[in-house]
């Protein structure tokens, strides 16, 4: 069974959402989301990632590929099959701060809103993917990510500069 985290950034992109994000890069989303539904998508079991993805999308489950991805995983948080919800735990009652991200360095300026899905993938023992859409500053810092025994998978390569 292949886990997978997502980025919330993934259902915006799949729902049309992001003004950089080209056809192909939408149809990406879109497809690795369908796959993520045949696998198991690890979120964390304080509601924070979900929390962030209603910010974003509508529990009706369209107009968009990312509206049928959340709906999907909202009515499937508790199945085992689908679902597993990791236990992440919050360093000095912070809600960015988790004792499952890696102490690395090079890892300390990473956007705190985004180490929810670092701590999910790390703090799960399952050698996730994780799923990246449009963020270009996780480009940078992808081999320290390695290091620390996190695959991210880039679905919008174009977006993430040059250097590729």
């Amino acid at each position: 069974m292949t886990d997978v985290v997502v980025d919330t950034n993934v259902l915006i992109a799949a729902n049309g959402g992001h003004e950089r994000a080209s056809a192909a890069c939408r149809l990406s989303c879109i497809e690795s989301l369908e796959k993520a539904r045949k696998g198991r998508v690890l979120i964390d079991d304080g509601q924070r990632i979900l929390g962030e993805y209603k910010d974003y999308c509508s529990f009706a489950g369209e107009p968009g590929g990312g509206d049928a991805f959340f709906k999907w995983l909202w009515d499937n948080q508790v199945n085992p099959k689908h679902c597993r919800q990791v236990s992440i735990t919050s360093m000095r009652n912070s809600e960015t701060d988790f004792e499952e991200y890696p102490e690395d360095p090079e890892l300390a300026g990473f956007d705190p809103s985004d180490r929810k899905f670092i701590a999910v993938a790390c703090g799960s023992g399952a050698d996730p993917d994780v799923l990246q859409a449009t963020d270009s500053k996780w480009w940078p810092l992808r081999n320290a990510f390695q290091r620390n025994g996190v695959r991210i998978r880039f679905l919008c390569p174009e977006l993430m500069g040059k250097e590729q």
